[in-house]
């Protein structure tokens, strides 16, 4: 969430920076709100100085024997009068906050302009695209023929865009998030979390999902609650620390957590519903990083390393791209994001996005630091996936498979699966 002043100081150019976004900043209702929520605060400032000397004025003229009455009058009148500018006080800063809540954060100025994928800037590739001899297969029917997945008998279960993996299929999965785990915590030093699937909607808040994405989350009631299924550990990972004060000695915090994630897709219409790349519900292995203001930018750097060892690693052939301004996420002011090879596409698809949010998820959530000075400040945040699971399934099917419809596992991989290879009908081989 942003000050409102910064929104409207002329030096910082938010109307400008914001369009970029695609997003148009009513400044002339943010002023009339700031302005008006400001005259209550003066003006109640000044009747509780008021009420405040009508109280020694009581006692004063009580101890001379005079009469208090008028003055005991006024006392009344000044605290109907207070309660009823507190009442509006309140009213301008929830209407204000409401506003603030909708505005997405200020994109970087190093970032380029454009509103789709197609305005991305290539800043690097890694390996070889791999060629074959033949017409590859995609990874749905690769898995299909196999066994290893079953995307029928999901929607059987839950409808459309669900997945069951079976045999050989969950081992991958399982041996893919175990490797992941491992190298973040014991290459990357983040610290390991467990956390609830199921949030509020202050920490759905706090983190910038609501109130704007409502449509593309799943909700749910336990009692007299609504909770919500996170759409990525992101959320309650950031949380964690919500209306703390963090010591600054001990940042930058780096946390990693291994989740179910849920999305609606609202807004997908369509687009990568096949297979593993567009699912209501996947897993993946989530980085967060928590640091001061000023260190967001080199610890952004250091995160898509860390998503970009995870690639390596598994010889996966991959470039990174820097998102232009309208085709960010609501909550970040510089986006990478990783696009993974998928032969069967003859492109690059992305596969991880690894976003600086600068101070503007602390600010909704109250985040801060203190200095060995005592001085408070706004956290920085950033997150980024270390990887889904499932499109490094799919890549890893795409980019490794054979002739004879056989798949040869990444080498880091075959100490958590105690296989080589996937025969074409799913057996694993040693």
């Amino acid at each position: 969430m942003h000050d409102p002043r910064v929104l409207l100081d002329l030096e910082t150019d938010a109307v400008r920076r914001l369009a970029r976004r695609g997003y148009s900043l009513d400044l002339s209702s943010l002023e009339s709100l700031l302005s008006s929520r400001n005259a209550a605060i003066h003006e109640t400032d000044q009747l509780r100085a008021e009420a405040k000397q009508v109280a020694a004025d009581v006692q004063k003229t009580a101890r001379e024997g005079g009469d208090t009455s008028a003055l005991k009058d006024r006392a009344r009148a000044l605290k109907t009068e207070i309660a009823q500018l507190e009442e509006q006080q309140d009213k301008l800063q929830e209407q204000m906050r409401e506003l603030l809540l909708t505005i997405p954060n200020l994109p970087a100025d190093d970032i380029p302009d454009g509103d789709s994928d197609e305005f991305a800037v290539e800043a690097r590739r890694h390996g070889s695209v791999p060629s074959f001899a033949f017409e590859p297969k995609d990874h749905v029917e690769l898995a299909e023929a196999m066994g290893i997945f079953d995307f029928e008998r999901a929607t059987k279960l839950s409808g459309p865009r669900f997945a069951v993996a079976r045999g050989a299929g969950a081992a991958l999965e399982r041996a893919i998030a175990a490797f992941l785990l491992n190298l973040h915590t014991t290459r990357h030093d983040y610290v390991e979390y467990s956390v609830p699937n199921l949030v509020t909607r202050e920490t759905m808040t706090g983190t910038g999902q609501l109130p704007k994405f409502e449509a593309d989350l799943f909700k749910t009631g336990v009692g007299t609650r609504d909770l919500y299924l996170i759409p990525t550990a992101e959320v309650p990972l950031t949380n964690l620390y919500a209306e703390e004060i963090i010591d600054a000695s001990a940042l930058p915090l780096a946390l990693t957590a291994y989740t179910p994630c849920y999305r609606s897709e609202a807004g997908s219409y369509g687009r990568d519903t096949r297979g593993l790349l567009r699912l209501h519900q996947f897993s993946k292995v989530e980085m967060v990083r928590i640091c001061a203001a000023e260190d967001s930018a080199s610890e952004l750097e250091k995160m898509v390393s860390h998503a970009e060892t995870c690639l390596r690693e598994l010889g996966l052939a991959y470039r990174v791209v820097v998102l232009p301004a309208g085709d960010m996420g609501f909550s970040a002011t510089k986006t990478y994001d990783l696009e993974v090879w998928l032969p069967s596409q003859g492109k690059y698809r992305e596969i991880s996005s690894c976003s600086d949010c600068g101070t503007f998820q602390a600010r909704r959530a109250n985040i801060r630091t203190r200095d060995k000075d005592g001085r408070r400040a706004a956290a920085a945040t950033l997150n980024g996936s270390g990887l889904p699971i499932g499109r490094t399934v799919a890549a890893i099917l795409e980019q490794f498979q054979q002739q004879d419809g056989s798949v040869i596992m990444p080498e880091v991989l075959i100490p958590y699966l105690g296989f080589r290879r996937l025969a074409p009908d799913g057996t694993p081989e040693k």
